[in-house]
């Protein structure tokens, strides 16, 4: 698999882009854990709220328990404590709620922040990146060919812009099924040349870039 390429400005241009994205996406990473650990900071009242709930209603519990043992009247004196414990179970229940809502609203803003930065290298740059790859691993695979030549050639005429094959040949068509060596060369090398890509005879690769450079 081919993944950088040949010619040192394309492959430097391509390192480059990769290590810009790789930083892209850390500082969005970054930039998502930190929204995850401020947002997240909302629930501390609510573990505090939960924290006292529970001890009081275990204190509350604890003495509603030991009234309720009162000979005759413990029933009655306890129902108060009992009362409040529950009370004081539904104000640790109010925490524990206020901690979900905190944490799903931490997800959902996580979620928000990576969503846009990850769609884009997912949906924009793997693709672009990911073809280039493929294409440039064939054509390394055809260059190394007895025919590749032909097929290269081939390709370029059903890839490369009109006015880089016309730069080469007037009827680069005719040029490809006439078996015009010389033609076919260029072609071959135009489409090498334009994948960052070399391997072609010097004369070949010359005119490639010569059709490059007029064809803009």
């Amino acid at each position: 698999m081919r993944i950088y390429a040949d010619r040192a400005g394309k492959s430097l241009r391509q390192f480059v882009t990769d290590a810009v994205v790789v930083a892209w996406l850390a500082f969005w990473v970054w930039a998502s854990i930190w929204v995850y650990d401020k947002v997240s900071n909302l629930a501390v009242p609510g573990q505090k709220i939960e924290s006292a709930g529970t001890g009081m209603a275990s204190g509350l519990s604890d003495a509603g328990d030991k009234v309720g043992s009162v000979p005759a009247v413990g029933g009655a004196l306890s129902a108060p404590f009992d009362k409040a414990a529950g009370a004081a179970n539904a104000l640790a229940d109010a925490g524990r709620a206020q901690q979900a809502a905190v944490h799903n609203l931490a997800i959902t803003l996580v979620v928000l922040v990576l969503v846009v930065p990850v769609g884009l290298v997912v949906f924009g740059y793997l693709p672009v990146r990911l073809r280039w790859m493929r294409r440039a691993s064939l054509a390394v695979a055809l260059r190394q060919r007895a025919t590749g030549r032909d097929l290269l050639a081939l390709r370029a005429l059903t890839r490369q812009p009109l006015r880089r094959l016309v730069a080469i040949h007037p009827d680069p068509a005719t040029a490809w099924r006439d078996h015009d060596t010389k033609a076919l060369d260029s072609l071959a090398a135009l489409e090498l040349r334009t994948l960052g890509l070399r391997g072609w005879p010097p004369d070949a690769d010359a005119a490639a870039a010569a059709a490059t450079r007029v064809a803009g």
